[in-house]
């Protein structure tokens, strides 16, 4: 056996107990080791019940950019503006507080590899609305820029979403800082003029019909909308209803965010990673995928890093862990989250992939149910 029984039904027990205290209405979890896989379907939902997985699309955006580079499609520090020629001659702000007409020239143009690292130069602001110029200039355009909770129904199509960023200065130079997020969405533009079709088409292509992922896509179909729960916000309001803006095609494929999926769809994703990409990427491209890019001075200054995530780097749509911070968060683990109430991490060493379905909104190391998740996942391993 490679997970406890006794384990498991500790880790039942405490999954159960945050859906009778109102944490959440449902959850379904998964902890896959060795070959042997383990479900938790407690509450209201069901196993093959559709979640919003909202930034854990960034992965898989990531691995559909990797399977480009092996065909040759794409290099990775090829300059994305001949594909995206609206990102071409770009300026930077000379400071954050600057108004949009101070910059000077970028260094460089931004790269692939800039974008799947999230060092283009732009990216969330997580400040008070109105606290900088940049700031206020990017709410007016409506482009979803990852400072908020997605809104999938409000950006533009691709075309006029980069035309409308575009005229927006980069907050820093190429390379020089990791920023969340803007970077996934402006990759899944230039995946989508790469491969000449949707976003959605080239992930179907590439990603979920070979992996078997039925019912992961930009949308829900009417015909499955049953099986869409209402997403509630951290305070327990509803986010959005069954009906809501993940009920209809959006006009804005978004690589940062956008995607719906189960859990044995992600499952699938999941284990195609830990089993060194088979049979969708090759060995090197998972290797540099789930390696930390950030160089030191970025984890000492840069975005969530120098707090809860002091002991995590970046790398393409991934955080990895670079050193112990918990019981369960050993190095070489990788994986990444979702706000709207969803959390994934696969563990090389311990050959584990483990993922957290739920339709409640939290922030990964503030939530209890998270916590508890991942430290019953790891009392469950028997050696």
């Amino acid at each position: 056996m490679s997970l406890s029984s006794k384990g498991l039904t500790r880790l039942h027990d405490t999954l159960a107990r945050h859906v009778d205290d109102g944490t959440c209405p449902g959850l379904v979890a998964v902890v896959r080791r060795r070959g042997e896989t383990h479900v938790e379907v407690i509450g209201d939902v069901r196993r093959d019940t559709i979640f919003r997985i909202t930034s854990m699309t960034k992965p898989v955006t990531a691995a559909l950019a990797m399977v480009l580079v092996e065909q040759g499609v794409l290099r990775l520090d090829d300059r994305v503006d001949e594909l995206l020629p609206e990102l071409a001659d770009r300026r930077v702000l000379t400071s954050m507080r600057a108004p949009l007409d101070d910059t000077v020239p970028a260094n460089r143009p931004i790269t692939l590899r800039d974008l799947l690292t999230f060092r283009m130069g732009f990216g969330a602001i997580y400040a008070p609305p109105g606290t900088y110029p940049v700031q206020a200039a990017a709410a007016e355009l409506k482009l979803g820029l990852g400072d908020g909770p997605p809104q999938p129904a409000e950006p533009p199509a691709p075309d006029e979403w980069l035309r409308r960023f575009a005229t927006l200065p980069l907050l820093c130079q190429p390379g020089e800082r990791w920023i969340y997020h803007v970077s996934a969405e402006v990759l899944g533009i230039l995946l989508a003029r790469a491969t000449g079709k949707s976003l959605g088409e080239a992930m179907r292509e590439h990603l979920f019909e070979p992996l078997g992922m039925i019912d992961t896509g930009f949308h829900v179909p009417v015909e499955h909308l049953g099986r869409l729960p209402v997403s509630y916000g951290e305070d327990g309001s509803v986010y959005d209803p069954v009906d809501g803006q993940w009920s209809r095609p959006p006009a804005f494929e978004a690589g940062g965010g956008g995607l719906v999926s189960t859990a044995d769809d992600y499952l699938a994703f999941a284990t195609m990673l830990l089993r060194n990409g088979k049979p969708i990427l090759s060995r090197p491209s998972v290797r540099t995928m789930t390696a930390d890019h950030l160089t030191p001075e970025q984890h000492a200054r840069d975005g969530f890093w120098p707090g809860a995530f002091e002991h995590r780097g970046w790398g393409f749509g991934v955080s990895v862990v670079t050193g112990r911070d918990q019981i369960w968060a050993t190095p070489g683990r990788y994986g990444w989250d979702g706000g709207l109430g969803t959390s994934w991490h696969n563990d090389p060493a311990e050959e584990l992939t483990a993922l957290l379905m739920t339709q409640r909104s939290a922030f990964p190391l503030n939530s209890k149910l998270y916590l508890d998740f991942w430290n019953g996942v790891y009392s469950a391993l028997d050696d």
